[in-house]
């Protein structure tokens, strides 16, 4: 690729000078400037959506929030991938915007007739698409402290169609619409009752929503469908948006519940803008230019100016074509420089979202990786705490992963970097950036203020109360059905650990260390790989295949559950202190004696919902059956733990698996970091530390 790029340069250049210049210019004009849009849901594929959060597709339709029977909190959104322009690449005029109309039909529906309403459905314009907003109230388009989920100047424009009078936002009532701008509490507000709308009916909704930039007012009508179009709008703003909107924004839905069954639903939607602002058009002049009659006389003095223009009129294309082949130039040589690494060319697509940070800023924010500022550690990589200065006297918190041996560990944080940048969901730690200078590889996360699972579980005291564990495991089994399940690609995490789980300042789970992830096609059986994990919480099958897939994650997220429960680590000591037993056995052996409530963690002093710990190690159990057909998917998982569906029955004495040697893996195949023994698919050669929780195994 290298050796035959630079030969596409002389025939570049000959293609740029012998173009005819008006119409090299016409498309350099055309691609600078923005377009008016339309867009409609029936023509979009699923790469033309994101997700956040909750949401999902069923049938050509799109939920926003849990499809449960039971009270939950629950948040999702769903917009277009790319950008909307509202004004004019080059427009002068900082209040002309676009215009725009969308049009759109949702359900908001209860499965459990006169339970609790909440919280609402909103369409929303946003500077940014990264992060989903807070429940309830919050609509998943802000935090919980008002402000934009994203953090832009350039704050949320929504509609809300909102189910819940929330006093603290000032609600008129629990059926009503709202036009917010930048916070959950809106500028202006219309109580449907009056209109005969119950948004809470059940019924298919139709919504117009009309922003006529000229006017600087905003207009929403609502109607059951299939009814027109009301003549007379719900709700008439005079506003003036141009505040709020910026070259690009996204467009998209947003819902959320607290507590509540309610269930939202946009069935479809058209969404365009019109009157975007551009430059003045430079025809005027041109015809200014041709008014005179053209048999006129030309005076001398004119004559000479005619020269000199078309002397500029010759030279300004070809300086144009130049200046050209210049750029074309350094870009190939950029290009060049990129494909001459070893593996570590990133996609465009990556870029689009985290940004890349400088390796002097990411240095000075840790104090140039002081031991101090120190975290954690991996297989592959130390993360660090990075302070970095915001705006005014602000300072921003990330988590920076770096690699230990740059060298080998490059193909994992490429498969890091290339996988996680592509996630959205609440239970994902979220990626910021990355760094690529100086040798050195580098990842930033948002810096998640309560550490690992890891050390919640087992440091000293005990900080996670019953309620607080119940909702580690059904946030990862939710993170995890979404990718398995819900992603274009199927995503295997492939090490799925408590040291892998991070809790934020909620003490909600995050899923994070996605080095040994792997994409694959829905449809597509799996291959085998060196195995790579960690010992105690790899499924007896993938160490014997070295196949992953979704069964495999769903062993080691048992293993993780049994972990919460009982508070011991996947290999540990008896109580007498002295042999090793392994937890999947000794919460089994509890099972068949009809004692598994003794698993539950003594340092829960028996404050635990009774039933909540037998489900939840049921579930443990379930997921780390020997059989791999026996466990069961993700998203059963989540619906057992949120109370849709009982646990399968576990069988009281474990199920004995038979290998099968032709698909064995041999030995050498497989490498410890931490010289382990391996009986059964386990490490039993040393106890684990509370800082190790078994050996990790590497490529």
């Amino acid at each position: 690729m290298a050796a035959a790029v630079p030969r596409l340069l002389p025939l570049l250049l000959l293609l740029t000078l012998t173009a005819p210049p008006a119409a090299a210019a016409a498309a350099l004009a055309t691609a600078a400037a923005a377009k008016n849009v339309s867009i409609d849901s029936a023509t979009l594929s699923f790469a033309d959506l994101t997700l956040l959060g909750d949401s999902f597709l069923r049938n050509g339709s799109v939920g926003l929030t849990r499809d449960t029977g039971v009270p939950s909190s629950s948040a999702g959104s769903v917009l277009c991938t790319q950008p909307v322009a509202f004004r004019g690449p080059n427009a002068t005029d900082a209040t002309a915007v676009a215009s725009f109309a969308a049009r759109f039909s949702f359900v908001i529906d209860n499965p459990n007739a006169g339970a609790a309403g909440g919280d609402g459905i909103a369409f929303f314009v946003s500077p940014g698409r990264a992060t989903l907003g807070a429940t309830g109230g919050y609509l998943g388009l802000f935090n919980s402290s008002g402000s934009a989920k994203n953090g832009s100047a350039a704050a949320i424009v929504a509609v809300e169609f909102d189910t819940m009078a929330n006093p603290e936002f000032a609600d008129t009532s629990d059926n009503h619409v709202g036009l917010d701008l930048g916070s959950p509490v809106s500028v202006a507000v219309a109580d449907l009752a009056a209109s005969g709308i119950d948004l809470r009916s059940g019924n298919l909704t139709t919504a117009w929503i009309d922003y006529r930039s000229a006017d600087r007012r905003l207009e929403v009508f609502l109607s059951y469908a299939p009814a027109p179009k009301p003549k007379r709008p719900v709700l008439s703003v005079a506003v003036d948006l141009s505040p709020y909107l910026n070259g690009a924004m996204y467009v998209g839905f947003s819902a959320s519940t607290e507590g509540s069954t309610q269930q939202h639903t946009i069935k479809e939607w058209t969404f365009q803008t019109f009157d975007l602002p551009s430059t003045a058009n430079a025809s005027s002049f041109e015809s200014n230019a041709t008014s005179n009659s053209s048999d006129q006389a030309v005076p001398a003095s004119t004559a000479h100016h005619k020269r000199v223009g078309l002397a500029l009129g010759i030279l300004g294309p070809v300086a144009l074509a130049v200046a050209f082949v210049f750029f074309a130039w350094v870009s190939i040589r950029k290009l060049i420089q990129l494909t001459a690494r070893n593996d570590g060319a990133f996609s465009p697509e990556l870029l689009k979202g985290p940004r890349k940070f400088s390796y002097k800023e990411l240095s000075a924010a840790t104090k140039g990786f002081h031991t101090s500022r120190v975290v954690g550690k991996g297989a592959f990589g130390t993360v660090y705490k990075a302070a970095m200065p915001g705006a005014a006297t602000t300072t921003t918190t990330y988590a920076v992963k770096r690699s230990t041996q740059a060298h080998q560990s490059r193909s994992e944080f490429v498969a890091e970097l290339s996988v996680i940048a592509c996630l959205r969901h609440k239970n994902l730690v979220q990626l910021e950036g990355w760094c690529d200078d100086k040798g050195e590889l580098l990842l930033v996360y948002e810096y998640m203020p309560n550490g690992s699972l890891d050390r919640a579980l087992y440091g000293e005291p005990c900080t996670l109360s019953w309620p607080q564990r119940y909702t580690v495991a059904a946030g990862i089994a939710s993170v995890l059905s979404y990718l398995h399940q819900e992603c274009e690609q199927r995503v295997i995490h492939r090490d799925i650990k408590t040291s892998n789980i991070l809790l934020d300042g909620n003490l909600s789970p995050r899923l994070g260390d996605f080095g040994l992830a792997r994409l694959m096609d829905h449809n597509k059986s799996p291959v085998s790989t060196l195995t790579a994990g960690t010992m105690g919480y790899l499924a007896p099958e993938y160490l014997q295949s070295g196949k992953a897939t979704e069964q495999t994650d769903v062993f080691s997220y048992g293993v993780v559950v049994l972990e919460v429960c009982c508070g011991r680590r996947p290999i540990d000591k008896d109580d007498s202190g002295g042999k090793n037993v392994n937890l999947v056995d000794w919460v089994w052996r509890l099972h068949g004696e009809d004692r598994l409530i003794e698993a539950a963690d003594a340092r829960l002093a028996g404050d635990f919902d009774r039933d909540e710990m037998l489900r939840l190690l049921l579930v443990g159990l379930s997921c780390a059956n020997p059989n791999c057909e026996e466990r069961p998917a993700m998203r059963r998982v989540v619906q057992i733990l949120n109370r849709e569906a009982e646990p399968a029955p576990v069988p009281r004495k474990k199920p004995l698996l038979v290998f099968s040697s032709s698909a064995s893996m041999k030995l050498q195949e497989i490498a410890f970091s931490c010289g382990d023994d391996v009986r059964g698919g386990y490490s039993i050669a040393n106890p684990t530390s509370p800082k190790s929780e078994g050996g990790d195994i590497e490529r």
